[in-house]
């Protein structure tokens, strides 16, 4: 008499075990749950029953199971479009379509099943697992639920697989096929019998392993088996039966009373090979889990890095960049860790990265998190942009580190003026440079239509407000489509802020309907203007409404460069696209005639801002010259904005890297400014903690704070540049020492990153060193990045992660305090990071002050505009001066981006705000 094996004791021990893994999985990833969707077309009762099996089992074991069943409606070309949707849900590990599809409609249902992504094909059953099984890369994807489960129970009855004859009967694609192969591929020699088989029942004999699924009830005799094999019974056919209630009862393809005489082990049926199959289906997905899972462990990308060849005589920027070859840029997110689905290249050099990559690596650890600065710049800049790119190209082609870049888009105007490009230069580049420096994905241009419809509705809403009743205004605000009104979402919340407490439109009375339509516009307190990404000096001041339709009603206003655009400085600080909705809606573009704060919301345009914003939210990938990756994304100021790249390119490259990895950003300007600004706006914005400062220092630079003659774009330097000067240098070092304390203020500490210059000589560079070092500095290097690519920064590189290793972040701390007072936290600001003795605040400024502290803006951070070419409000005092006043001539109100701006220098001073006044283009 045959052993029975049950597949139900078999199955839950198979239970039990993954039961322990996915406990494993959550101690490891607190949260993290893998997750199986079961995809219905209709609702056939039989495919029900099945369902409910599958989604209780999930349950038992810490599976999230979803079942997403569709009307039997639905098309072909619906339905594969929705199994994409959940190939790009990063919470789904493992699907399975549940066949047969009940649609009225003709639906193929090998291509639905070929359009699930094979890492999520836990059934086995695409064209991609077959052809892997059927090469013998049986951990490469999933093994078929049914073949699998057969084989757990030979192994499980004790049989010898390996050299033993197999005869499988049936070559179905769902289980005699791949059933055959399994044996093939565990060294049985296998022989697959169907329905033109002659002597079937010869060929049967010979076989120690005998596995049926041929759908005929009780084909196989005990004659056909030979003596002592094992058999394994897939079939399940309803055969009728008077002795039940349902009148029917199920069997096998084996005549069980049979052949278990002959048999040594057989599978009953039911509860034989069936409860197997859906602990296959389990064991696939936890699996697929567990490969999901090891994504967010900190691992070595496989990275292919770029061979560069620096030349004794360095080329031009745009000639080196040229001479490389980028990679394709799929090939680049492959190696960093992206899923094609999050992946939507522009051309083959660049692409934008979905925001879906964060909710899929939320449980991965960050990498370290470093910050480009620098000391006070000459006019001429003193390489953080190259320092930054030098920088990840030593960690990651010459220290073997997983490492990302995040630097922020040049705008077109500086592009095309004195300053140039922002890709780094020399050999430390990010490529295409062109493309680069040059539209790029067209965030900026979003920017710009964003920022001009908010504008164009500005004076639109004044002009129908002074051209119109309230019941013609209303009429046009909620208009009745098919006898109709409805007020939309926006609308409602307008009306929740004014205190109104109606849905109905037709409800609302004649005072009502008089606040909800009028904004009362004062036109003398717009400050919203519009933008353009080109330096246009005949745009500084303007005059709009001068055709006759706009029937006189003109305004002077002015346009701005569109970095300069608030919308800029949203999209750099955003942390998601529903946050971004709402700081749009939060802009404050002008107040009434009451001095209440007009918002986007207001004006009922957030919606259409983030619509126009919805694919520039997403960082650009691209990558530096050595092939390392970069993110490209936002180009706010440093000096009415932040000067940071976004938050979110951070974000997703802190999770890309991984623990053991590096994210190097840059902060505009100097750090008295960009560095300020990242650690007391973007930091608390983002709530990311740094690791360590890169401070850039050149000796150019040091001599100009020393006493040097003043250093002018577009002129040749002095001798003094030119020439070894180690007074100028000694004298300059004070502005290199108040940088570095500035930097351990934040309790993070400094590397100071010497930009080598082909005049510098030895005795100087070894000067800043010693300065940099005794000033409180970790580290001191000297760097050839310029001249030599990553190679050049190696000891910056080995530097960093010497600071980096074993930091715990705990001695990081705010500047201030969000809760201090408006005036007591620019005085902060001014007294210990710039040196000065106070500040002196304008009669408009404090005007404004307290207007902003009534409308509830006092606990926004500060965002200093002032000259970044000294610490004081003259960009011709140099070094590191003290006993100074700043003065304070306006403050302005980001408040969509989350900041308040003070403008520094005196209102009556033609040097003052000459610097803001080049911001106007």
């Amino acid at each position: 008499m045959a052993q029975l094996l049950s597949g139900k004791e078999v199955s839950q021990d198979v239970r039990n075990q993954l039961a322990d893994r996915c406990k494993k999985l959550r101690e490891e990833f607190p949260g993290f749950q893998p997750g199986l969707a079961i995809v219905q077309v209709g609702s056939r009762e039989d495919s029900n029953v099945y369902i409910r099996m599958k989604i209780k089992a999930a349950e038992e074991i810490g599976i999230k199971a979803q079942h997403v069943c569709f009307p039997n409606t639905i098309t072909q070309s619906q339905l594969v479009d929705e199994v994409k949707k959940l190939n790009a849900d990063p919470s789904i590990h493992g699907m399975i379509v549940q066949v047969p599809l009940d649609s009225v409609n003709k639906i193929d249902s090998d291509l639905v099943l070929d359009t699930i992504s094979p890492s999520k094909d836990v059934d086995g059953l695409t064209t991609s697992s077959a052809g892997m099984l059927s090469h013998g890369m049986l951990t490469s994807g999933f093994l078929p639920c049914t073949p699998n489960g057969c084989m757990e129970l030979i192994r499980r009855s004790g049989a010898k697989i390996e050299g033993a004859t197999a005869v499988v009967l049936g070559r179905s694609k769902i289980v005699g096929t791949p059933m055959a192969e399994l044996l093939k591929w565990h060294n049985a020699t296998v022989t697959t019998c169907h329905s033109r088989t002659a002597d079937l029942s010869q060929v049967t004999r010979t076989a120690d392993i005998l596995v049926v699924g041929i759908g005929k009830p009780e084909l196989v005799k005990g004659s056909w088996v030979k003596p002592g094999a094992v058999v394994i019974d897939c079939g399940i056919n309803a055969i009728p039966d008077a002795t039940k209630k349902s009148g029917q009862k199920l069997v096998g393809d084996v005549d069980f009373k049979e052949v278990s005489e002959v048999a040594s082990v057989i599978t009953p049926v039911p509860g034989g090979v069936g409860p197997m199959t859906v602990a296959m289906l389990m064991q696939n997905t936890v699996l697929a889990g567990e490969r999901a899972a090891a994504s967010l462990r900190s691992s070595q990308w496989s990275m292919r890095y770029l061979d560069i060849q620096p030349q004794d005589h360095t080329p031009s920027d745009i000639e080196i960049a040229r001479s490389q070859t980028p990679k394709d840029v799929l090939e680049l997110a492959t190696e960093v860790g992206l899923q094609a689905c999050e992946v939507a290249p522009y051309g083959s050099k660049k692409a934008k990265v979905d925001l879906a990559v964060l909710k899929r690596l939320q449980a991965a650890q960050d990498g370290k998190y470093i910050v480009v600065a620098g000391i006070t710049p000459t006019p001429l800049g003193e390489g953080k942009s190259t320092t930054t790119i030098g920088l990840c190209q030593a960690l990651g082609a010459h220290c073997n580190k997983n490492v990302f870049a995040c630097v922020r888009q040049p705008s077109q105007g500086p592009t095309f003026g004195i300053k140039g490009g922002a890709a780094g230069g020399g050999w430390s580049q990010v490529i295409p440079m062109d493309e680069f420096n040059l539209h790029l994905t067209g965030d900026i241009h979003a920017i710009t239509a964003a920022n001009n419809l908010l504008a164009a509705q500005i004076d639109a809403r004044i002009f129908h407000e002074a051209t119109q009743s309230d019941e013609a205004l209303y009429g046009r605000l909620v208009p009745a489509v098919k006898g109709q009104r409805a007020f939309s979402k926006i609308q409602l919340s307008r009306l929740e802020r004014l205190g109104i407490d109606k849905k109905d439109p037709n409800s609302l009375t004649p005072e009502e309907i008089n606040k909800f339509v009028r904004l009362n516009i004062d036109t003398n307190t717009i400050t919203w203007q519009r933008v353009l990404d080109t330096n246009d000096r005949f745009l500084r001041k303007i005059t709009i409404g001068q055709s006759a339709t706009e029937k006189n009603m003109t305004r002077s206003c002015q346009f701005d460069i569109t970095v300069a655009s608030e919308i800029m400085a949203v999209l750099a600080l955003t942390t998601s696209l529903e946050d971004m909705r709402a700081r749009l809606g939060r802009m404050v573009v002008a107040s009434d005639t009451a001095g209440n704060p007009v918002t986007a919301e207001d004006l009922g345009a957030s919606g259409a801002l983030t619509v126009l914003l919805k694919d520039a939210i997403r960082p650009n990938l691209m990558q530096t010259l050595e092939g390392t990756p970069v993110f490209v994304h936002a180009g706010p100021f440093a000096n009415i904005a932040h000067g940071n790249s976004s938050i979110l390119a951070d974000k997703i490259a802190l999770k890309l890297v991984g623990s053991d990895g590096y994210v190097v950003t840059e902060a505009g300007f100097g750090a008295d400014i960009g560095m300020e600004k990242f650690f007391n706006i973007k930091c608390r914005t983002s709530g990311l903690v740094p690791h360590c400062v890169v401070l850039v220092a050149t000796v150019r630079a040091l001599k100009m704070h020393g006493g040097g003659p003043k250093v002018l774009p577009g002129t040749p330097l002095p001798k003094e540049y030119l020439e070894e000067n180690l007074d100028l240098v000694q004298k300059g070092a004070s502005n290199l020492r108040k940088q570095i304390e500035n930097g351990n203020l934040f309790g993070v500490p400094v590397v100071v990153a010497i930009n080598k210059f082909a005049t510098d000589t030895e005795a100087e560079l070894a000067l800043v060193q010693r300065e940099a070092e005794a000033s409180g500095a970790a580290r001191a290097v000297v760097c050839t990045h310029w001249r030599d690519g990553g190679r050049g920064a190696k000891a910056l590189a080995e530097a960093v992660q010497e600071q980096c290793q074993g930091q715990d972040n705990h001695s990081f701390r705010f500047l201030y305090d969000l809760t201090l007072p408006i005036e007591e936290k620019i005085r902060s600001i001014s007294q210990k990071i710039y040196g000065a003795a106070d500040i002196s605040i304008e009669p408009e400024a404090q005007e404004q002050i307290d207007r902003y502290k009534k409308q509830g803006f006092n606990d926004l951070p500060i965002c200093m505009a002032k000259t970044h070419l000294s610490f004081t409000a003259d960009p011709t005092v140099k070094g590191a001066p003290t006993g100074f006043t700043i003065p304070v001539s306006q403050v302005r109100a980001s408040v969509g981006a989350g900041f308040l701006y003070p403008i520094v220098g005196t209102s009556s001073s033609s040097r003052g705000l000459h610097w803001l006044r080049r911001l106007v283009k």
